[in-house]
């Protein structure tokens, strides 16, 4: 006996031809189904947060077209040619993040910002990709596991970018880079003892770091987070972490529902499109809507590690599990911030937080992974 699937044999007689319409143009349908999913999500999740603006709803439409097709850009590339620009995308961002010192737009007291007028990028967010990718390059035909030598110039290259970030001052974003390139560092196998020894190092040097690196600001977020004096910080340190809570809170399971939230409506909540969007999402859909968002950022951690364990080279295999990795790594660090397990760092939500340089940075990660996924030599 026999059986027909009728249409079903059709599509899969077609999936050959379909198979190589998407390799031909270098995509990656299940990591894009899951980003395209995420940014629409972001979207009404922004036109809510910012109070059913338009106008910024726009702005963000055209930054993910514009982060879309760099994405898409990036996918061409074949990740041999990625490693061979990696240097002087290195160096191109060095040379950047030199010229904010003399020349970038200085907001709330910190100078992070390149540009003119209503146009403005960070070179920062830039290191979130150019540094494990150097790395990465320099460890590519290197021993492993990491010699010394090799582990040296590592910390070199990685450290480099972070200061000049944390003189900024931006001293999220400098702890997001150094983690970016040690990711780099620990999945070529370095050494435990190693680790454990940097571990007691950073302990050690706490009390050094409080007193002379951190600034008055960047102290007492920290103290805030330790010490609870409800009295004196309502109105300081204490007022936005203590207005995400009490939205995530009001959330409960299944939230108020979508555009009900009172929060960021009636202006209690700061920086509740960039962010603290997070908190939005706890209150209008609570610890369920919660839930849907981490799942699909899990998905796509799984699915770039997946494109990692199939790489077929060193430098590919390291950039895609570290590019993965440190995004996930993104997103709890937003998650715990906003719910007040975390100083206050200003880092945004991947995808879902308005903000230009940002999303096409993360975007043009995901377009390396496609690189690296569809530019494999099948056997």
């Amino acid at each position: 006996m026999s059986f027909s699937y009728g249409k079903f044999d059709t599509l899969s007689r077609g999936t050959p031809s379909l198979r190589k319409a998407l390799v031909r143009f270098h995509i990656d349908v299940p990591l894009l189904l899951l980003i395209s999913i995420t940014l629409v999500i972001g979207l009404f999740i922004l036109y809510s947060a910012s109070s059913h603006n338009l106008v910024v709803t726009f702005k963000q439409i055209l930054r993910i077209i514009f982060g879309l097709l760099i994405m898409w850009a990036i996918a061409l590339v074949p990740p041999s040619t990625i490693k061979r620009w990696t240097p002087n995308i290195y160096v191109a961002g060095l040379i950047l993040l030199v010229l904010v010192i003399p020349f970038g737009i200085e907001v709330n007291g910190a100078r992070r910002w390149l540009g003119q007028g209503s146009f403005r990028f960070q070179p920062s967010e830039i290191f979130k990709i150019a540094t494990p990718m150097m790395v990465a390059w320099m460890l590519a035909d290197a021993k492993l596991p990491l010699r010394f030598v090799s582990l040296l110039l590592g910390l070199i290259i990685i450290g480099i970018p972070t200061v000049f970030i944390a003189i900024e001052p931006d001293l999220g974003t400098a702890v997001l880079v150094f983690m970016s390139g040690f990711i780099v560092l620990f999945l070529a196998g370095l050494r435990w003892w190693i680790i454990a020894l940097a571990v007691i190092l950073l302990a050690a040097s706490a009390v050094p770091i409080w007193k002379y690196v951190l600034h008055d600001y960047q102290r007492e977020r920290i103290a805030t987070l330790i010490f609870s004096d409800e009295a004196k910080n309502r109105k300081g340190s204490h007022w936005q972490s203590d207005q995400s809570k009490i939205a995530i809170g009001s959330g409960g399971i299944y939230g108020k529902g979508y555009l009900q939230g009172t929060q960021s409506r009636h202006g209690f909540l700061p920086e509740s499109e960039t962010d603290f969007i997070f908190a939005v999402i706890g209150e209008e859909f609570g610890l369920a809507g919660a839930i849907f968002l981490l799942m699909l950022y899990l998905l796509i951690l799984f699915r770039g590690l997946a494109i990692a364990l199939s790489a077929q080279d060193t430098f590919s295999r390291l950039l895609a599990g570290t590019l993965s990795l440190i995004f996930i790594v993104y997103v709890c660090i937003n998650m715990l911030m906003v719910s007040g397990l975390l100083p206050v760092v200003g880092l945004p939500l991947p995808m879902i937080s308005f903000g230009g340089t940002s999303v096409v940075t993360i975007l043009a990660s995901f377009g390396m992974l496609m690189s690296i996924q569809t530019h494999r030599k099948l056997i």
